[in-house]
């Protein structure tokens, strides 16, 4: 960042390390929200037939808790402002259940 624009911004670029694992992500399909007097703690799972994995915890202080749903609905603002209207759908069950045996003739 050139420095006239870092002090006009008063932010300054922090290096993160990203490991090969973490920079592909993981898939969620379910999210859990429970939390202490200190902490939240959210459980990102991914829910198959018969099943379900958890496949990432995130614990944040309260205070951090607010700002994240404020960049999270900041962020929803601008994409459906971008990409139209993000329909309400049903959650998805908390025990799914397998398909049925389909023939294919």
């Amino acid at each position: 960042m050139p420095e006239e624009t870092k002090k006009k911004s008063g932010k300054r670029h922090v290096h993160v390390k990203v490991s090969d694992q973490m920079a592909g992500g993981v898939y969620s399909n379910h999210m859990v929200v429970a939390h202490t007097r200190e902490e939240f703690f959210l459980d990102f799972m991914l829910m198959l037939p018969n099943m379900g994995t958890l496949v990432s915890r995130v614990l944040v202080s309260p205070g951090h808790m607010k700002r994240t749903l404020r960049a999270l609905a900041e962020n929803v603002k601008r994409y459906e402002a971008k990409y139209g209207s993000i329909d309400d759908t049903l959650e998805p069950p908390t025990t799914p259940t397998a398909p049925g045996p389909t023939s294919i003739n």
